[in-house]
């Protein structure tokens, strides 16, 4: 497969289309990772009620792929628990590189990745808005 290929209309309208844009004032978590081998940046801001996303902000400076798994997480991220988050973001793990059926429900939007499959060093860049997000709840978790 070629590179170029990944990039379908769908990837590239999601990429185009980020909600929840910026920063929040004051959040509850907040994770920064940086992918090594592309040089996306992702910024994530939380507010949390126990361990459930009330409110959701990120800062992104990415690749086309980073950002469109920035759009769909930010479509559906508010009212994730941290369980939920995982689960996701483990299924969206596996289907990149396990080859497992996309996500089903209200996060289904993920299948735009399979062509993702082909391409292993492109799996961080979908992968770097959720594990900011994981890592996020995980250390205020721990807080």
């Amino acid at each position: 497969m070629k590179i170029e290929e990944l990039y379908t209309p769908e990837v590239l309208a999601l990429a185009c289309d980020i909600p929840r844009l910026g920063r929040l004032e004051n959040p509850d978590a907040t994770a920064s990772l940086r992918s090594r081998l592309c040089g996306s940046r992702i910024t994530v801001d939380l507010r949390l009620d126990g361990d459930i996303v009330t409110d959701f902000a990120q800062q992104v400076e990415a690749c086309a792929l980073a950002q469109a798994s920035a759009a769909l997480l930010g479509h559906h991220v508010t009212g994730c628990s941290e369980v939920e988050m995982h689960a996701i973001r483990d299924a969206l793990r596996a289907m990149l590189k396990d080859g497992a059926p996309p996500p089903e429900g209200r996060w289904k939007g993920l299948a735009v990745f399979l062509p993702v499959r082909e391409v292993y060093a492109r799996h961080d860049s979908v992968l770097l808005p959720f594990d900011a997000v994981c890592r996020a709840l995980e250390e205020a978790r721990e807080t």
